[in-house]
């Protein structure tokens, strides 16, 4: 017997979908998850095409989870609010339907339409319950789909407007995915204790080896450390955990995000990226990782406003540009007012060899000009209150690591809010 399966029974996987549209999908589905020994519960989120019966929740509880009323949901004929209502109100249905252990794994299939319902679904559940998604939108950017969840995606290959030689062979493999996370055993917790203090840090390729060594001190010191790439998607996971209340301390040794925010680059975290542990009142020590570039898609997608810039192909899909000195100062006036706001304590530490392993001497983003720019925006606009180290490593220095994790251990031993 596995988790999944309480007093002997099978485990149950929830299909969600619009079955106005996909029911010969769902049908195709769900017998390859019953063939598989899992229970297959339906819901129904579709609108305005006919209504199946043969589910465990029809389209009219899953408007009023919403507060939503279905007959005033299909007389007004929108489509694109009838899906923002259904997908409020699955997520509250199969957030109840988990909570109830009648729940063990999520699947949704289908367009843009379907991946919003699952990108509400997914938020709805904790992280380590299966959730599976076949789409075509997975060829695409899907940050906003995966949001802060531990999402699994499949490519549909084909647009799913029925099932043929080949949806059925992606839908099958997607049942079968779903199928093999809800019979294994639940991932184990760590068999020590996990540390009462946990550390947030940011990082990016180019920061890797400095991150590294600063996890690797924290950690001997008895830290739990909790690393996310600065992505968009990781700073915003970062953001999420740190709102969540279960982080103790920020390194964001890597705010890169706040570059993309800032000059447009593709690879932003949102607005509200460095602003969680200053709400919070979490302490937090920050440097100037990843600030020296602002990332872009691959080569040829490049707008025609870097043209001519200094640039670096990290890899096929995704292309560096150095932040010049006019960009730098208008990012450290957008930190020193995020840090500024900061109802916790704050430390900025700058390593003025490099922000990342292309801006050390020689590399071809050094640029002391544009960093020095920054640092002197950063000193302009901090209140006083919030100090300003100068290392004169690079920011993957063994010796700025030390530094720094020994000022993030400083400031958790000198922070007396009381743990939650």
């Amino acid at each position: 017997m596995t988790a999944a399966e309480p007093d002997g029974q099978r485990p149950v996987v929830v299909l969600v979908g619009a079955l106005d549209t996909k029911a010969a999908e769902y049908e195709h589905l769900r017998d390859r998850l019953e063939s598989s020994g899992v229970r297959a519960a339906v819901v129904d989120v579709g609108v305005l095409g006919p209504v199946r019966a043969d589910v465990e929740v029809d389209r009219r509880a899953v408007a009023a989870a919403a507060g939503a009323e279905l007959d005033a949901l299909v007389a007004a004929g929108d489509r694109g609010a009838a899906v923002t209502a259904m997908a409020r109100g699955a997520a509250a249905v199969v957030a109840r339907m988990h909570a109830e252990g009648r729940l063990h794994g999520l699947l949704v299939a289908g367009g843009s339409g379907a991946a919003h319902v699952m990108s509400r679904c997914a938020q709805a559940l904790p992280l380590g319950c299966p959730k599976v998604l076949v789409s075509t939108v997975v060829a695409g950017d899907t940050r906003p789909y995966v949001g802060t969840s531990d999402l699994v995606m499949m490519h549909s290959v084909v647009d799913l407007t029925g099932v043929d030689s080949i949806s059925a062979v992606v839908l099958a493999r997607a049942a079968d995915a779903c199928a093999g996370m809800v019979f294994g055993a639940v991932a184990a917790p760590p068999t020590a204790p996990v540390p009462a203090d946990v550390v947030a840090c940011s990082v990016l390729g180019v920061t890797t080896a400095g991150t590294v060594a600063v996890s690797g001190d924290l950690r001997r010191r008895g830290l739990e450390v909790h690393a996310f790439h600065a992505n968009g998607t990781g700073g915003r996971c970062l953001e999420a955990l740190v709102r969540s209340g279960l982080v103790t301390a920020v390194a964001d040794l890597t705010p890169g995000e706040v570059a993309d925010e800032v000059c447009g680059g593709a690879f932003s975290a949102g607005p509200g990226r460095m602003e969680a542990a200053g709400e919070r009142g979490v302490p937090q020590v920050v440097s100037t990782g990843g600030l020296d570039m602002v990332k872009f898609g691959p080569r040829e997608t490049l707008p025609e406003a870097v043209a001519g810039r200094r640039l670096h192909v990290h890899n096929p899909a995704v292309t560096l540009v150095r932040t010049d000195a006019r960009e730098c100062a208008a990012i450290g006036a957008v930190v020193a007012e995020k840090l500024n706001r900061a109802t916790g304590p704050v430390e900025v530490h700058v390593p003025l060899g490099g922000w990342s392993e292309l801006s050390v001497p020689g590399g071809p983003f050094h640029d002391p000009d544009a960093d020095a720019a920054l640092v002197d925006a950063l000193r302009d606009g901090l209140a006083p209150r919030v100090e300003v180290h100068l290392h004169e490593g690079d920011v993957n220095d063994p010796v700025f690591a030390t530094a720094v994790a020994a000022a993030l251990a400083r400031t958790v031993e000198q922070d007396h809010r009381p743990r939650s």
